[in-house]
């Protein structure tokens, strides 16, 4: 079997959990040698599903699966032998260190003893790992944790290598470094499926699988699909005042398909036959101009899915407005420090928010901005400066600070034993709602998020779009005046993300603050301000216009916030080897 052979033969496959609608229906696709292959779709769609049948881990109700030649249900143990594969979840010990981890997994896979050596050495300098072989698995970034993956998973090599999204929580400069590392396997003739939230890496796929609620909607080269929204998309240029106001409007207008924010512009999707409109009412006094964008395959992703989710957010119109009469900044930071032992995690941060603002919070995995994101929460006490929220000094105010804020954490925190009810009952009875007052924030999240018929669902079982609005909506119940959100959506799909940010913008135009940490560069262009994060100090602070036009090259005139974050990073660096 060679590079451009058919791997994987997907043929009928009907795969169901209990009474729902099948995970996958009827799906029929083939992965080839030397390619990689993105399996995308919006969450629930049966992405995890078809990739644990390709493992022979669990067997389809009807159809077939074939992989390297062998059938999934006859010879499980010949393909398990054959590939490699890196599941959605980090699946090492993370008490155990780097070396441990690649011991452990090297007996599991058989690697004999008189090749590991050659083996680890190898992949450490894949990986970038070599310096860290002594470290916990639990201690490592989360880019570094998926590079230890990939190790694991490549200590045999495969013929075939199955991917989970290994790029959820990961940062721009650690993803673009795990891509590099697959294409160079695919240079060999391995086969790679690439399961993905993120639909830039799909775009450079060779191949993608679109699903979407278990069918499979689009099977070929990603330039196909995005050919079909060629000249519907628009660059929209010349809107004054608040671009996060005027692109909600854009998205209620008749024919907006879908619509983003894309630097100092507005790009929108629109329906077939249809033009953006001049200007939406009360938005702009001066006319705007619409020009022709290259498409990309997010637009194609969200037109054949039907669409965005619009520009109301049933949540904003139900806040009570903040009035900003003093100016002052509703969210402070003067000189964070925060130190463990002698490492030092966040080193003299200082920043100020305006209400109705959103400041973000960027930089590599482990370059400390979850650190000073639970210094202003409250959850981590500072070694050195003060934090402040509401007027609240958080060293001496904290619970009136914290009854002031509303908390989005990284990683899902709510009690996945407690059905939707019972977290949304908490967490109001936390915030100190009682009553009438109670009953009725409840029922509204209730409605605004769709959570009517899960009410008695446990949180541990909901899809993770799902859990992530359950999180937000316990985040909001109090109505806060400042709402900190860690890395909301890592994970989601495109759809819920934007659904995700057609509520944070409306809760922002009603004087809500937001501070934010995120890896996807296109919600950075929801921020008014941000602070770029790297070994624990500010290495950069302004609006993303700014940041680009600080890495702007004759090379690069137009930079993304993509390539002002890398471009950032390494600048920092260098400067740091310099000195």
């Amino acid at each position: 079997m060679t590079a451009d052979e058919h791997f994987v033969r997907i043929c009928g496959v009907v795969k169901r959990f209990g009474k729902d609608a099948p995970a996958l229906d009827h799906v029929d696709g083939d992965i080839l040698g030397g390619r990689i292959t993105g399996l995308v779709g919006p969450d629930g769609a049966g992405k995890t599903t078809l990739i644990r049948l390709m493992t022979g881990l669990m067997l389809p109700d009807q159809g077939t699966v074939a992989v390297l030649g062998f059938d999934t249900a006859k010879d499980a143990a010949s393909i398990q032998a054959s590939i490699g594969y890196m599941p959605q979840r980090f699946g090492l010990y993370e008490d155990l260190s780097v070396q441990e981890n690649l011991d452990l997994y090297a007996d599991l896979r058989g690697l004999p003893l008189g090749e590991r050596k050659a083996t680890y050495d190898e992949l450490l300098e894949f990986t970038d790992l070599k310096r860290f072989t002594s470290r916990l698995a639990g201690k490592l970034s989360g880019g570094m944790k998926q590079k230890l993956g990939l190790a694991c998973a490549l200590l045999r090599k495969p013929r075939l290598l199955l991917l989970d999204e290994p790029g959820v929580g990961v940062d721009p400069i650690s993803r673009r470094d795990l891509w590099k590392m697959v294409e160079n396997l695919t240079a060999s003739g391995i086969g790679v499926v690439w399961s993905t939230a993120y639909l830039d890496e799909a775009e450079a796929c060779d191949r993608v699988l679109l699903l979407n609620e278990g069918k499979l909607l689009f099977e070929g080269a990603p330039a196909e699909l995005t050919g079909r929204v060629a000249d519907r998309v628009f660059k929209i240029s010349g809107t004054t005042g608040r671009k996060r106001e005027a692109l909600a409007r854009y998205l209620d207008a008749d024919g907006v398909v879908d619509g983003v924010i894309q630097g100092g512009a507005i790009r929108l999707v629109m329906a077939p036959g249809f033009t953006p409109p001049a200007t939406p009412a009360d938005t702009t006094r001066s006319v705007p101009q619409a020009t022709v964008a290259p498409p990309r395959f997010e637009d194609a992703f969200i037109d054949m899915l039907g669409g965005g989710p619009g520009g109301r957010s049933k949540l904003a119109e139900v806040q009570t407005p903040f009035a900003n009469e003093d100016g002052k900044p509703v969210i402070e930071a003067h000189g964070l420090t925060k130190r463990f032992g002698d490492f030092t995690a966040a080193d003299d941060i200082s920043f100020d928010i305006p209400r109705g603002q959103i400041f973000g919070l960027l930089g590599p995995n482990g370059a400390g901005k979850s650190t000073t994101f639970k210094m202003l929460c409250g959850l981590l006490k500072p070694s050195a400066g003060e934090g402040r929220v509401a007027g609240f000094d958080l060293r001496r105010d904290a619970a009136e600070a914290r009854n002031r804020l509303g908390y989005m954490a990284q990683k899902f925190s709510l009690y996945g034993d407690l059905s939707v009810a019972q977290n949304l009952n908490f967490f109001a009875g936390v915030y100190g709602l009682s009553g009438e007052r109670k009953r009725e924030r409840t029922r509204l999240m209730v409605e605004i998020f769709g959570f009517g018929r899960l009410l008695d669902m446990s949180a541990k079982d909901l899809p993770l779009g799902l859990k992530q609005r359950l999180a937000l909506a316990c985040a909001v119940l109090h109505e806060p005046e400042a709402l900190f959100l860690d890395e909301p959506t890592s994970g989601v799909d495109p759809i819920t993300r934007r659904e995700f940010w057609t509520h944070i913008n409306g809760l922002v135009e009603k004087g809500v603050t937001v501070l934010v940490t995120t890896h996807f560069m296109d919600e950075a262009e929801y921020c008014d301000r941000i602070s770029l994060i790297y070994r624990g100090r500010s290495i950069a602070l302004g609006s993303p216009d700014e940041l680009k036009k600080r890495v702007a090259t004759a090379a690069c005139p137009d930079p993304t916030m993509e390539d002002a974050f890398i471009a950032l990073v390494q600048g920092s660096e260098e400067k740091q080897v310099a000195a």
